[in-house]
């Protein structure tokens, strides 16, 4: 063992020591359960499955307003954008440069799990699985809020980790889409840009959401760098996952006589910030395009369902994460591309405010990365992320939540006690061939 993994195991029993201890200290005085009125009422609001569960954060509810994106000021028309604008899309095309192009036909074969996801994923992703035919005859369903609570039963039945209902932001859907055949010829260099006559308007208008995340797996997550070689596998797994989930409940509806669309990773016709904000499932984040639950921070890839069938809209919430990322910073201070803006405040983007993040920037590091596949250190660092459950967090996360000196103190604790700068050597159980990151060698897979 080399001294600074001896060091990290000194540092982590020690942290461990800390945290259980008090663990067994708070039980024993109901400290868990009891430091927060808006902590137990959160609780109430879980479905029988264990849907809505917001942990320790305290939760503010907002009324859908044209004026507000959850807790982010819309300041004045947001313009659908097509899918052909989006960074790995731009990437594919060649607008990033020939060597970010040429990396991006054969990302998934530098490494075998991340290819067999990508191959499943690939499965999900036809239109015939997204969408398909509508009973004719549409079932007796149960009143608005009581489907909305067994849409997401169903959800966690499907063994997905938190499920919102929202109504469908318009602006969300994109504008166009890319044919799937443009962007398979543009893997294998049959195709390198696509012009605005390839594109596919989008014409799906469905009134409510169902959104699904799956967890990236804190445990994994623990032991990595953030962008070595499980980073992409990690995302992989989620999206398919999540996609899966999305595409069995979509097909659900429809055979209960309502119509409904599943979009995933690999095949979405929507974005997917403004939808999980609609679904009461977070806010925005520093990192631009990221958005935070209160439990799981944005460590979960997201699946979304449109679909006309009538529930009852759960309601956009705040839990104090844009004050939070005014005062952290730490995403931007470890991103290894520099992607992340430092700016104190959020700016106006398409119309309402975010922090700016530079795409060609972060899709550049993730598909070229030499040390690993893809990137997630700002999910690693993130003090939201990167936590064990444990009395100390639950009541760090729920102070953090209400208080701009309690989210700076947070974050101090966080860097003190080495989360997500730390790697646990004990949970790395992936396999790794750095001679596939590094070189030119790919797996050779006709």
């Amino acid at each position: 063992m080399s001294k600074k993994e001896q060091q990290y195991q000194d540092f982590k029993k020690n942290r461990d020591h800390f945290i259980y201890g008090g663990d067994t200290f708070a039980n024993a005085i109901g400290l868990t359960l009891s430091f927060s009125k808006k902590y137990a009422a959160s609780k109430s609001r879980k479905t029988l499955l264990g849907a809505s569960n917001f942990g320790s954060a305290s939760i503010q509810q907002a009324d859908y307003s044209d004026k507000w994106l959850g807790t982010s000021k819309i300041v004045g028309p947001i313009q659908p954008v097509s899918e052909s604008q989006t960074g790995f899309k731009k990437a594919a095309s060649g607008e990033f440069g020939e060597i970010v192009q040429n990396s991006f036909k054969e990302f998934e074969k530098r490494d075998p799990l991340l290819y067999a996801l990508g191959c499943m994923g690939g499965v999900i992703s036809a239109e015939s699985v997204v969408d398909g035919p509508v009973a004719e005859e549409k079932l007796p369903v149960p009143d608005p809020e009581l489907m909305t609570r067994h849409i997401k039963d169903l959800a966690k039945f499907l063994r997905g980790d938190e499920v919102g209902v929202g109504l469908m932001p318009a602006y969300a859907y994109y504008s166009s889409k890319i044919p799937e055949a443009s962007i398979e010829e543009s893997k294998v260099g049959k195709k390198s840009s696509w012009k605005e006559s390839d594109l596919i308007p989008v014409t799906t208008n469905h009134k409510y959401a169902i959104s699904i995340l799956v967890d990236q797996d804190l445990d994994t997550l623990l032991g990595s760098t953030g962008h070595d070689g499980i980073s992409c596998s990690q995302s992989y797994m989620s999206y398919y996952n999540s996609g899966a989930i999305a595409c069995t409940i979509a097909a659900y509806i429809r055979n209960m006589g309502y119509s409904a669309r599943a979009h995933h990773a690999f095949n979405y016709q929507v974005i997917v910030p403004p939808v999980l904000i609609a679904c009461g499932l977070g806010e925005l984040t520093r990192t631009g395009e990221c958005v935070a639950h209160p439990r799981l921070g944005f460590r979960f890839k997201a699946a979304v369902v449109t679909t006309d069938l009538p529930m009852l809209p759960d309601k956009p919430i705040g839990f104090g994460m844009r004050e939070f990322c005014v005062n952290c910073k730490k995403c931007a201070e470890h991103c290894p591309s520099q992607a992340i803006s430092h700016d104190k405040a959020p700016t106006n983007h398409n119309g309402y405010e975010k922090w700016a993040t530079d795409v060609q920037k972060c899709t550049t590091f993730r598909i070229c990365n030499k040390k690993g596949i893809f990137c997630g250190t700002c999910m690693s660092v993130c003090p939201w992320s990167n936590k064990e459950e444990s009395w100390f967090h639950s009541i760090g996360l729920w102070a953090s939540s209400k208080s701009s000196i309690a989210a700076k103190l947070l974050k101090n604790i966080d860097d003190f006690f080495g989360y997500g700068t730390e790697q646990a050597q004990e949970n790395r159980w992936w396999l790794e061939w750095p001679e596939l990151y590094a070189g030119d060698r790919r797996l050779k897979i006709k």
